[in-house]
């Protein structure tokens, strides 16, 4: 499975980390040739038909099915550029120390989380990841957690009020215990030993959990908990003319290093809470623009030269993940041009088979170590190690930001809670702060994208910028996953809305990415831009076979026929090379199938509405924008997905396409069978359409389940049902005329 090794040795020392070529890499290149021959003949087979067409039907579906594969073709080519050289590194912390002598030579960490809504990402799992980074196995005043509260909520504040006083007890429990689940929440419902200390810590958090809980249901925060004068002064900021739109700046410097010590005597890191400006007259820009603030008021306040990016529902699981940074950012050898370090995405609560693939192990395991033998995997929003100085121009030409204090290189050396700091740094999470600057183009995240994560790590990489993706044995992070379908398909489609985003913007991975990084390294960027034209092809196969096997119209080769080869040739070899990367990258066979069965699904849904949704946005009508993606969980939603059943149960328009090629898929199975079993067909000449139409079927059993079998809360609308019912009978009424035309 692996190939050649490189290692950094040239001081003398042992390595720091390793990199190994994977052995099948070879393999898939002279599968790509092979493929590739047979996609040109293909054209050629389309060409052909095309030419011998002697009705307007037959034109409309040879052009229909050229278009389907000529998009097949190009992602295909996309996904080539993973396989190409794809790598996999290992790291040695236990070497760091012949780098590192001393705690004093450990950079320092600033750390962002970001929410936004109290009731859609709850306080207490923006803790639990809080928590869990500030338990860090590193020196704890090198550590500094900035949490942006993008809703501006004062029960989030109170929250974080609670865990300040809880982590004094929680970290020096950590360091004793030696535990690696730093996460309280995920630590308490592990088998942990039991012991008098480890009861009385964990009734420490039930008591701290409780008083969350219920300001929560409370709406409001209880002031007979709140205990000292500073607490009263911050709550006190919201009034009734602070609104979650139109508020003042809010920063409260809840620990600071340096005054605040745990239990045990050691120094506490730093932990702010900042609420920047938001005014109905000033664009906001979503979580980059909250980003960008704290990447200001963090280089007021500590400026540190590394800094973390978290989602607030992803805590850390490895408490020594910063020490496998270390391996690289601080190699003697190290390459200049290194402007980030990206861990994999991996979630906690996925049910066995994971039905809804939100394991993404493509876009967050096998695509990065891809990327990562060409220039570097792609930043994906969040368990990415930053350099503070990549935000601020390419390597060769650094772009200086408005004031010295927001410079990389600016040390700080004025306490966080003096008056001077606190003040510049409201000033810099002013909404009109940003006016004139390049802040969002040349500086910081950049803007210009619902999927910042991915824009930002791209246009680093089009400065220069290198990355680096890093697999600990231990998973570094974990998070949670949206357990409806809904939920699934809402997050793909804003997703699929900011990639078209940046496919047809000046930046488009196939024009300037291609000049920027060179052509391998664009075609990666490409295949995740050009996502939701997934949905062309899908549509098309999803309806057009089994329309045309249900007006009894021909319109693939015979099985006798030489062109049948290619066909199956094409399929089975996709197939079968998607299912050994996945099975390769630690999947199962069935968490493979709900893969590729979800694929089809987000085609005919997520992408098909993003990709719609994005081109009447270009056409200058309204679209609903940024929505959150709830990670609030339904005691019955959270029974139905642990044993693996799908969750309808809202009328979502989504659902309408997805019904209509599950009914008209089944019926032209059917249907197929009978004509053949009275003799009416030939299976020769029907094979295909019967093959796609039967896989369609067999990929949309839990369709069928929600629609017919099902009476829990779960099942499809009866609404849904009715008008995909409509749709399809009007869609059969048009096929029958058009295609017999």
């Amino acid at each position: 499975m692996k190939g050649s090794t490189e290692t950094t040795t040239s001081h003398g020392h042992p390595p720091l980390h390793t990199v190994k070529v994977l052995r099948r890499t070879p393999l898939n290149r002279v599968f790509a040739a092979v493929y590739l021959a047979a996609i040109l003949a293909l054209f050629y087979h389309h060409a052909l038909t095309l030419l011998s067409s002697t009705s307007i039907s037959s034109f409309l579906i040879c052009i229909s099915f050229l278009i389907a594969d000529i998009v097949l073709a190009f992602m295909w080519s996309t996904t080539q550029s993973f396989r190409m050289r794809p790598v996999r590194r290992r790291e040695f912390p236990e070497n760091l120390k012949l780098v590192l002598d001393n705690p004093g030579e450990f950079p320092r960490l600033d750390v962002f989380i970001c929410t936004a809504d109290p009731y859609k990402e709850p306080p207490l799992g923006v803790v639990n990841t809080a928590l869990s980074v500030m338990a860090y196995e590193y020196p704890t005043e090198k550590i500094s957690v900035y949490v942006s509260d993008d809703g501006g909520s004062e029960l989030t504040l109170f929250a974080f009020m609670e865990a300040a006083k809880f982590a004094a007890h929680w970290l020096p429990f950590c360091r004793k215990k030696k535990i690696e689940e730093r996460c309280p929440e995920a630590y308490f419902r592990s088998n942990y030993a039991s012991c008098s200390e480890t009861e009385n810590i964990k009734m420490k958090y039930e008591v701290m959990k409780q008083r969350i809980e219920t300001t929560m249901e409370q709406g409001k925060v209880g002031y007979e908990w709140v205990t000292s004068e500073e607490e009263r002064e911050a709550l006190s900021k919201w009034t009734d003319k602070f609104t979650r739109q139109d508020h003042p700046t809010v920063i409260q410097v809840l620990l600071e290093s340096g005054q605040d010590q745990d239990r045990s005597g050691r120094m506490m890191p730093n932990l702010i809470y900042v609420s920047r400006q938001k005014s109905r007259a000033s664009p906001h820009q979503f979580k980059a623009g909250a980003l960008n603030t704290l990447l200001r008021v963090s280089a007021i306040m500590t400026n540190a030269p590394i800094v973390l990016t978290l989602d607030c529902d992803m805590y850390s699981n490895n408490p020594v993940t910063l020490q496998h940074v270390l391996c690289y950012l601080s190699d003697p050898d190290m390459d200049s041009k290194l402007g980030y370090i990206q861990f994999p995405q991996r979630f906690h609560g996925l049910n066995k088979n994971d039905i809804y693939a939100s394991e993404f192990k493509p876009l967050f395991v096998t695509n990065p170590a891809g990327m990562d033998g060409l220039a570097g995997s792609n930043y994906v929003g969040t368990g990415c190690f930053f350099r503070r100085r990549v935000f601020f121009g390419a390597h060769s030409s650094m772009v200086s930001p408005e004031i010295p204090e927001l410079s990389p290189g600016h040390v700080v050396d004025k306490p966080i809670r003096s008056q001077e700091v606190l003040a510049l740094a409201h000033h810099v999470a002013g909404c009109n702060y940003e006016n004139e600057s390049n802040w969002g183009s040349k500086v910081g995240f950049r803007y210009g994208s619902l999927v910042e994560d991915y824009y930002t790590g791209y246009r680093l990489q089009c400065e220069g910028w290198r990355s680096r993706f890093c697999q600990p044995d231990r998973e570094a992070f974990l998070g949670d996953i949206p357990i409806s379908l809904n939920d699934v398909l809402s997050q793909n489609k804003r997703w699929s809305i900011g990639l078209l985003e940046v496919a047809f913007s000046k930046y488009s991975p196939v024009t300037f990415g291609t000049m920027a990084t060179g052509p391998l390294l664009a075609l990666s960027y490409a295949h995740y831009a050009f996502w939701p034209i997934w949905s062309v092809p899908i549509t098309i196969y999803g309806f057009l076979p089994q329309l045309a096997l249900l007006i009894n119209l021909p319109i693939f080769p015979k099985v006798s026929d030489p062109w049948f080869i290619l066909y199956a040739f094409l399929f089975l070899g996709a197939y079968t090379q998607d299912f050994i990367d996945f099975v390769l990258a630690g999947g199962t066979v069935q968490r493979w199938w709900n893969e590729q069965r979800m694929w089809l699904i987000r085609g005919v849904t997520s992408y098909l509405f993003g990709l719609v949704e994005f081109s009447f946005k270009c056409l200058g009508f309204s679209t609903l924008g940024f929505n959150l993606t709830s990670k609030v969980v339904d005691d019955e939603q959270g029974k139905r997905y642990e044993q693996g059943t799908f969750e309808f149960g809202v009328a979502s328009p989504m659902f309408v396409p997805l019904t209509m090629v599950a009914m008209v898929s089944l019926f032209s199975f059917l249907r197929g069978i009978i004509e053949i079993s009275r003799g009416r067909r030939s299976m020769e000449e029907w094979f295909i359409e019967m093959f796609i139409a039967g896989f369609v079927v067999v990929n949309c059993w839990p369709i069928y389940e929600a629609m017919v079998m099902r009476k829990d809360k779960g099942r499809i609308h009866t609404k849904t049902t009715i008008i995909s019912a409509v749709l399809v009978y009007a869609l059969y009424t048009a096929a029958s005329f058009t295609l017999k035309i």
